[in-house]
């Protein structure tokens, strides 16, 4: 089975979860602005893309707008592309995983479907069709439970590790690390997810991240991972608290693009929306630091 980039890049990975670019109303894909935010994202310090994630408002799309999304960042991408194919449906996340198979992408992720709470015997069957429709794409399990809504328990991954040959780790989001930790025991790889979490996680044998705030200053995150130091760490959880004091991550990272002048607008889809102009003018406030020091390294 194929590993990825986890033993072949020579350094710990770090892989954005992309945000979407939209439309001014947030209805249509704006696909030309893909490319130049994916080139942005490489040459900050991203080794790839994690594209329709929770950053990218995939589970907002429709079936053929995320199969849009990952067309382009495959197009756009030299690097790692691994499409996150979590639906509501197990039809869905088959359709997804398949057509991540079709564009060459590098692997897929799939996080339980939300809103319903499924149990281990379902969850297990949705994960295990999920895997071998991408087969023999490595296959990546996402935990995250506030979005979710439940936890990903520990024993499917292990049915499902029994039952499929792709399985390739974890990408972990849950925090504090008390929750983390049981997945780091599967002997798995596992990519943190919850930046802040990033030195225990790799103290304790996680290989890498896929980061939302990366989505915006990968080379922050670049840095951190690279020295996760106490200060470095510090930097994190200020940086994440900026984004999210609002409550809007997402529109957050979508505006801190537009300050470091990437060709991302402000568009969200509905139910979620764009910031308020209040809004606007306290992130940059809460922002300033960031977008000071990463000035020279803008697009």
């Amino acid at each position: 089975m194929p590993t990825m980039w986890i033993t072949d890049l020579g350094h710990r990975p770090l892989i954005a979860a992309a945000a979407t670019p939209l439309s001014a109303d947030g209805s249509t894909i704006d696909t030309d602005a893909i490319g130049p935010y994916a080139e942005f994202l490489v040459a900050h310090g991203a080794d790839g893309v994690f594209a329709c994630g929770t950053t990218g408002e995939g589970v907002l799309l429709s079936v053929e707008e995320r199969r849009e999304v990952a067309d382009a960042y495959r197009d756009a991408l030299e690097g790692v592309l691994v499409v996150h194919a979590g639906a509501q449906s197990t039809a869905d996340t088959v359709a997804l995983a398949r057509h991540a198979v079709e564009i060459g992408a590098d692997a897929v992720a799939v996080i339980p479907p939300p809103y319903f709470p499924l149990d281990s015997d379902a969850l297990t069957a949705h994960f295990a069709a999920a895997a071998r429709a991408c087969s023999p794409l490595p296959f990546f399990c996402y935990a995250f439970a506030p979005r979710s809504g439940y936890p990903l328990p520990v024993e499917v991954v292990r049915r499902l590790a029994s039952m499929v040959d792709n399985l390739a780790g974890l990408k972990v989001s849950e925090s504090p690390f008390s929750a983390v930790a049981p997945y780091l025991e599967l002997g798995l790889p596992v990519l943190i997810g919850n930046e802040p979490l990033l030195a225990p996680g790799l103290e304790h044998g996680a290989v890498g991240t896929v980061s939302g705030m990366a989505a915006a200053f990968p080379d922050v995150v670049r840095a951190a991972l690279d020295r996760p130091d106490p200060d470095a760490m510090a930097n994190l959880a200020s940086l994440r608290g900026a984004l999210g004091a609002g409550g809007e991550f997402i529109a957050a990272v979508k505006h801190a693009l537009g300050r470091r002048g990437v060709a991302v607008g402000p568009g969200m889809r509905a139910p979620l929306r764009a910031l308020t102009g209040a809004e606007t003018t306290a992130l940059d406030e809460r922002l300033a630091p960031w977008l000071e020091s990463t000035a020279g390294a803008s697009a």
